[in-house]
């Protein structure tokens, strides 16, 4: 019964596709999409990391390629990459650095379109909790709030750790989300510093709820946590999905290159007007203040830089005895050949 169902839901996807190549000729160039319909696993979809991903769907750039993305949202990345692993997921839009260490796993995922040129995530202390903190070496023992265990923030967190001479092992992370969630955890007690992302952070530190330690949500930051350019969201996929499904693959990179061209004019009144009320967490104010905040940090191009992969892979060694540099190949992690193709498209 469900393959019949499925069949006919991928014929019927066909057909649909099929009819429009035929009303819009100049599409013929490209190719049909090898799949109408696209599973897309994302972590924390309400967060501005993966705004692009939102505006691609809101404004229906991914249905003019001739896509139907069906988006399924988790509390973190960790998590959503979990369901591209499982197969219940075609593509992530996620962290670039789980490409890294998916491959230190022997599992080779590929990255083909960038959303962010800045991790967008900020490391903050209650305040409340921690009244006379000092510097990193004080988490020792303290419990901190991330998205996922295993997800990007986790990574931050860790980096922020090592730094001050602290392992994984002597805190305890928890899994917050990405939205009311994590602002509840913070201000309720149940942690005591949170490794996050935007609108979160900024909502925190307007408020006086936390003290912010690191911070990566301006290319000023990034390059002081980092030393270098990090690429942050992106779209990837199983490498196998992504020789298969070119066709497929260009057209998901098109609807995020052309929502990235958007975000280059658009005004803070055109955000709050495409995306879903509840993004704003009940304060259009602060969620326009943690836009601003992080604006400069998202890509202009979809396009994934050569020397970001290599600060990527730097800092995930630096505190991960799992993945070692000289066994990773980088250029097996992503591709910019379908995003240099939106960007001559979409002039971006």
């Amino acid at each position: 019964m469900h393959f019949s169902h499925v069949n006919r839901r991928r014929f019927a996807g066909a057909a649909a596709a099929g009819a429009a190549l035929l009303v819009v000729p100049g599409l013929r160039a490209q190719g049909k999409p090898e799949r109408s319909q696209v599973a897309v696993a994302v972590g924390g979809k309400a967060s501005f990391y993966y705004l692009p991903l939102t505006l691609a769907e809101q404004l229906g750039y991914f249905k003019a390629e001739g896509l139907d993305v069906e988006i399924s949202d988790f509390a973190g990345g960790a998590r959503a990459l979990q369901a591209a692993v499982g197969g219940s997921a075609d593509v992530v839009s996620g962290a670039y650095e789980h490409t890294i260490n998916l491959q230190s796993k022997s599992q080779f995922f590929r990255a083909f379109v960038m959303q962010g040129r800045a991790p967008q995530i900020a490391m903050g202390v209650s305040i409340k909790a921690m009244p006379q903190y000092k510097s990193a070496a004080d988490l020792k023992g303290r419990r901190i709030g991330v998205t996922a265990p295993g997800s990007s923030t986790n990574m931050v967190a860790n980096l922020v750790l090592s730094r001050a001479g602290l392992k994984a092992s002597d805190v305890s992370f928890i899994g917050v989300g990405t939205a009311a969630g994590a602002l509840a955890a913070l201000r309720s007690g149940q942690i005591d510093a949170i490794c996050n992302i935007d609108p979160v952070m900024t909502m925190l530190e307007q408020k006086g709820d936390v003290k912010i330690i690191s911070d990566t949500r301006t290319l000023k930051g990034t390059a002081e946590v980092f030393g270098g350019s990090m690429p942050s969201g992106c779209l990837y996929a199983p490498t196998e999905y992504v020789q298969k499904n070119p066709n497929t693959c260009q057209a998901l990179a098109n609807a995020i290159v052309h929502g990235l061209k958007w975000l280059q004019t658009a005004g803070p009144s055109d955000i709050i007007k495409t995306v879903p009320e509840a993004y704003l967490l009940g304060d259009r104010g602060l969620y326009l203040a943690s836009f601003n905040k992080v604006r400069e940090a998202f890509s202009l191009d979809g396009i994934v830089p050569e020397d970001g992969v290599k600060t990527a892979l730097r800092a995930l060694a630096s505190f991960d005895a799992t993945v070692k540099p000289e066994k990773i190949d980088l250029a097996k992690t992503f591709t910019n050949e379908f995003a240099k193709r939106a960007k001559e498209r979409f002039k971006a």
